[in-house]
């Protein structure tokens, strides 16, 4: 299984950056998909998710309204549109699948993960 996110880059505060994650070696709608990211110095966190149809999405509070996450399971691929970009928004953002139904934003429960992708966020 391979998780590959790519997209991430350097924008100025209050500009928009999208993300993608494609996945191969899995059956992609058998998963729900979700964004983490780890700033420099912390730990990292959870951003969104989205169920297997797409149909449900769900996201932490400090990105609500500025971000939207998606999927195409005919392409395998998940993304993330990130606007209104905050300098607080720098961090390495990671895609990862958890088998199964129920959604979760905790880290132990997904079960693959990508390697990363820098978003980095001037002020």
């Amino acid at each position: 299984v391979q998780l590959q996110a790519s997209g991430g880059g350097l924008v100025q505060a209050g500009g928009s950056l999208s993300l993608s994650c494609t996945a191969s070696g899995l059956t992609f709608n058998r998963y729900i998909m979700g964004w983490f990211r780890q700033a420099p110095g912390k730990e990292r966190e959870f951003v969104a998710a989205i169920k297997r149809s797409g149909d449900n999405t769900y996201y932490e509070d400090s990105v609500k309204g500025r971000t939207t996450i998606s999927r195409d399971n005919a392409k395998s691929t998940m993304y993330l549109q990130m606007n209104s970009l905050k300098p607080e928004d720098t961090a390495v953002y990671y895609c990862a699948a958890k088998y199964g139904y129920y959604w979760s934003s905790r880290q132990s429960d997904y079960d693959y993960w990508g390697q990363g992708t820098l978003v980095t966020v001037s002020s």
